[in-house]
């Protein structure tokens, strides 16, 4: 991988891992369905300009049939389940759970009869993977440290997630990205803006949550997006997914360092095995020529 690769590859971690830790700032002050609002408010106007300028935006509205389900599985579902939930969770250990997105996309696939799911090695990530799971939502659940209700919250978000991407990849590959997911913040934005308009705080938030929820929008939202598909035209997409590992200890780091959350027994233990199950699940195995 070259200089630009790399720098690529942490810029987008980085940028992915982020999030979890500006919305825990923000639920503080701000409901959620303002939190995602504004994140793809802006987002939507960052991308929307950048796809008309590379004439790609009309094929995402011609397909709007793929990009409306997209826009419900990928941000008007999990964003806001996310958020919520980060109201009773820890930023660590979202992004954590998060990280499953592999094994559900490893399930999905096999329901719609992708016969490589049973090859070894994936079978081995998705038990792996699972016991991470069992492990984590155990230990934080019982111990009292989280939510049982919020952790479901994240692992159904990361079910649509998976859901999402499989699908749009499946049916619109050769959508532009970019397109594709501007057209999907705007969905989204039309979406909660009478939520939002209701539940508006009565008073300006402070300044830490406002840089936090505008942050939110320009980085993880909008510019980590335009990173990725950079990324993926300069070292490819089965390396460029491997991103998703990074994410999640980025979350965690900025999870202890910043917000002083404890690294709890729970995502000590199953954080390597769901990173772990996570990249044997994702992973295709190609048969060897003889």
């Amino acid at each position: 991988m070259s200089r630009r690769g790399w720098f690529l590859f942490f810029a987008v971690g980085l940028l992915w891992g982020i999030p979890y830790l500006m919305m825990k700032v923000a639920v503080k002050e701000l409901e959620p369905s303002v939190i995602v609002f504004s994140r793809v408010v802006i987002g939507s106007l960052i991308l929307i300009p950048m796809a008309i300028s590379r004439g790609t935006l009309r094929s995402a509205i011609v397909n709007w049939r793929f990009v409306l389900p997209y826009a419900i599985g990928e941000m008007i579902g999990p964003w806001i389940l996310i958020t919520t939930a980060e109201q009773k969770l820890s930023s660590g250990l979202a992004g954590l759970l998060v990280a499953t997105v592999p094994i559900w996309a490893t399930i999905l696939a096999s329901l719609r009869g992708d016969k490589s799911v049973w090859q070894s090695k994936r079978l081995f990530g998705i038990a792996i993977g699972f016991i991470g799971i069992v492990l984590v939502v155990g230990i934080e659940s019982f111990s009292g440290n989280q939510s049982l209700l919020a952790i479901g919250m994240i692992l159904l978000a990361s079910v649509g997630y998976s859901w999402a991407v499989t699908m749009v990849n499946a049916r619109i590959p050769h959508v532009d990205g970019i397109a594709i997911n501007g057209f999907a913040m705007l969905i989204t934005a039309i979406f909660y803006l009478p939520i939002a308009f209701i539940q508006a705080p009565t008073q300006l938030p402070s300044a830490k949550v406002l840089i936090s929820v505008i942050s939110l929008g320009l980085f993880p939202t909008a510019l980590a997006f335009i990173l990725f598909f950079i990324l993926l035209k300069e070292i490819g997409t089965a390396r460029g997914s491997l991103v998703t590992y990074l994410n999640t200890a980025f979350a965690v780091l900025l999870g202890v360092i910043l917000l002083n959350e404890l690294l709890t027994l729970g995502i000590a233990i199953g954080l390597p095995l769901v990173l772990i199950g996570s990249y044997f699940a994702g992973r295709k195995v190609e048969p060897t020529a003889l």
